[in-house]
């Protein structure tokens, strides 16, 4: 079975109505990323940064998952497929599929603020009990913190997300203005001959015009025509 590997950013779940966080009226214009995406903004203010993930995670409650997530879920009728997603939301989950890297973490779980990778002590939230309480505490003392990779801080999952790029049969790009770092760096892993396809309504700077093929389309018209694609070429 062919390997497909789907990258997908935050245009992936901006049909679901989830704003990004770099476009214009994006969430970074009213939150200030040095106060609610850093460490050192959480040991300023932990708590303005977990009412700012509290929030988040209310907003995305409101949120199901668009046709073109639930098209990348379909591929795994005819395909072995890892997506490895940017987004921080469920809403590869809930369309269906089954193997997902977040690199940046994951919005409904929280952790250790002392060591936020201590399996022992991340914990998932349900749509029912979602919110992080003032001084709420881990199982170790330390305060709650939530399951998100700061700016700043290291990336742990992008190596196995690199090895299984270089194991793509095809690799998918979707909604990622690849200027994110180190994601973007993840198509360099792609072996020389394995195809890559690129949805996304914005001009992208592509590099490699020979070897990507550009679909300007949103998410869903993106999936459903390069659905299409695959299909004539199997």
């Amino acid at each position: 079975m062919k390997k497909i590997v789907v990258l997908t950013g935050a245009g992936m779940s901006a049909e679901s109505g989830l704003r990004t966080f770099r476009d214009s009226n994006g969430l970074w214009e009213e939150y200030p990323v040095e106060q609610v995406a850093t460490h050192e903004g959480f040991v300023r203010d932990p708590l303005l940064v977990n009412n700012f993930y509290n929030m988040m995670r209310h907003k995305s409650d409101g949120c199901e998952p668009n046709e073109g997530h639930r098209l990348v879920a379909q591929l795994e009728n005819d395909y072995d497929v890892t997506v490895v997603t940017q987004n921080v939301d469920n809403l590869h989950e809930r369309a269906g599929s089954t193997k997902i890297i977040h690199l940046h973490g994951e919005l409904m779980k929280v952790c250790s603020s002392n060591d936020p990778y201590d399996e022992r002590y991340i914990r998932q939230l349900t749509p029912d009990d979602c919110e992080v309480k003032p001084g709420e505490k881990a199982g170790d003392g330390s305060l709650l913190r939530p399951f998100i990779v700061f700016f700043g801080e290291a990336v742990p999952m992008i190596e196995p997300a690199a090895e299984a790029v270089t194991k793509a049969d095809i690799l998918i790009v979707i909604g990622t203005s690849l200027n994110v770092y180190p994601a973007a760096g993840l198509l360099g892993y792609a072996p020389a001959t394995t195809p890559i396809y690129l949805i996304d309504p914005n001009p992208v700077n592509v590099r490699d015009s020979q070897r990507i093929t550009v679909i300007q389309k949103g998410a869903s018209e993106g999936m459903k025509e390069l659905t299409e694609i695959l299909k004539s070429q199997a």
